[in-house]
């Protein structure tokens, strides 16, 4: 009988173990602070949100919890770097990194490949990453720098009354002076050949707190058009100033960091029939109520600020977890349910993905993100983006269904590029099995 007792608590020890082992370890690269706060903030706080309600309402993924540690980087590249060395051999090794700032998925581009980790960068980041057979463990999902350019050069000729009316025009590039500012350059500089506009080029030295001389060379150009490439506090300064010079709300078009509620509000009037590109359709979806009622009805909400959930920030962040856990549910049943999966598993289930309309559907977030299915070729998954428009007190989406633009200019400039970058650093290029 004690023999028996003995198995009997060895096996209960064991189970215990068993499921105390039984984590995946996400590393989060935040800012909380300094002039980007308000983005990386809400960002952030979706993802954790949504991990949260995984693991208190399905017990994580099949039984696999989610933990994770934050390090702050205040979005700077070479802090992200030092976090992500920091954290990436913590908790059994990560399952994927997130950093959520084209410097800092810059500085760790070859590091995640050396380490088998996947890198998401949801809208933003190395666009021609998207080529999985160059960069197996990164992933520009849903919708890059590039094909957002695309697509806001598209909206503007509908805007014109058809793409050749666009000739002769003048658009102006507004735009941090940083690896962000700069990434869609090559495609707006191939559409101004394209379509024979003048393109014109005007940097904002970050963080872009002042940015009078910008807007006065603004005025004496007389654009048809300004593209608004800004992040943080320069959004609102960029809205502010137009206003300060007379320049028309209506001929401003905002990059996707521009346009989330803390970029409009502390701007006032000057944001009313402010538009910005977008690859969330703001509103309400059942998965908000239940992160309402689950996670902050149980005291476990990660924001302070219980209204921002739903804010643009937040519904990208829970985005951002959707997609996680989705690559992880999907790896799991290739490699194991209830497996605690590897980072070169984790690569492989974000590399399979298909979050169709059916399951978006499922999940509670029906037409909050266009459908996204990957592949070796494609680690994108999407390319289509929707426009936005701030009422004065909310985000309005404009477009009913997803838009693109030119793909094809977008796919030709992505194979040359990252075949320039596989020759460089010696890749031969070839889908992971």
């Amino acid at each position: 009988m004690k023999l028996l007792k003995s198995l009997m608590a060895s096996v209960v020890l064991l189970a215990a173990a068993s499921s105390a082992m039984a984590q995946q370890f996400i590393p989060m690269l935040s800012y909380r602070v300094g002039p980007y706060a308000s983005g990386g903030s809400g960002f952030y706080g979706g993802i954790i949100d949504y991990m949260t309600l995984i693991n208190m309402r399905d017990n994580g993924i099949n039984g696999v919890k989610l933990i994770w540690e934050e390090c702050e980087t205040e979005y700077n590249a070479s802090r992200g770097v030092e976090c992500y060395e920091r954290l990436k051999s913590k908790n059994g090794g990560a399952s994927l990194v997130e950093p959520l700032s084209t410097g800092i998925a810059y500085g760790i581009l070859d590091r995640v490949g050396t380490d088998k980790i996947p890198m998401t960068t949801l809208g933003y980041g190395r666009s021609d990453a998207a080529n999985g057979k160059v960069f197996p463990y990164v992933f520009p999902l849903i919708t890059s720098y590039w094909n957002q350019a695309a697509a806001m050069v598209h909206y503007l000729g509908d805007k014109m009354g058809g793409m050749d009316k666009l000739k002769g025009k003048k658009i102006v590039h507004l735009y941090l002076d940083s690896a962000y500012g700069k990434e869609p350059l090559p495609v707006l500089e191939a559409e101004a050949a394209k379509y024979g506009f003048e393109l014109i080029k005007i940097p904002v030295q970050p963080p872009g707190n002042d940015q009078q001389s910008q807007w006065l060379q603004i005025r004496q150009a007389q654009p048809d058009f300004v593209i608004v490439w800004t992040y943080g506090v320069s959004s609102a300064v960029a809205l502010k100033t137009a206003q300060r010079n007379g320049f028309s709300r209506e001929k401003m078009l905002g990059v996707w960091w521009a346009g989330a509620e803390e970029d409009a509000i502390p701007a006032g009037d000057a944001a009313k029939g402010f538009t910005t590109m977008s690859f969330t359709t703001p509103g309400n979806y059942p998965l908000l109520d239940e992160i309402r009622s689950t996670v902050y009805g149980a005291g476990k909400g990660n924001l302070a600020e219980k209204d921002r959930i739903g804010h643009t920030m937040y519904l990208r962040g829970v985005v951002a977890g959707v997609l996680m856990v989705e690559a992880m549910r999907n790896a799991q049943a290739k490699f194991g349910k209830g497996k605690v999966l590897t980072g070169e598993q984790v690569r492989w289930g974000f590399e399979n993905l298909n979050v169709d309309a059916a399951r978006q559907k499922a999940l509670g977030v029906a037409d909050l993100f266009p459908p996204v299915k990957t592949s070796c070729d494609d680690h994108e998954g999407s390319g289509a983006t929707k426009v936005q428009q701030w009422d004065g007190s909310k985000w309005v989406a404009l477009s009913k269904t997803w838009i693109t633009g030119d793909k094809a200019l977008v796919r030709k400039l992505l194979e040359e590029t990252s075949a320039a970058y596989a020759k460089e650093k010696n890749i031969k290029a070839a889908c992971l099995k």
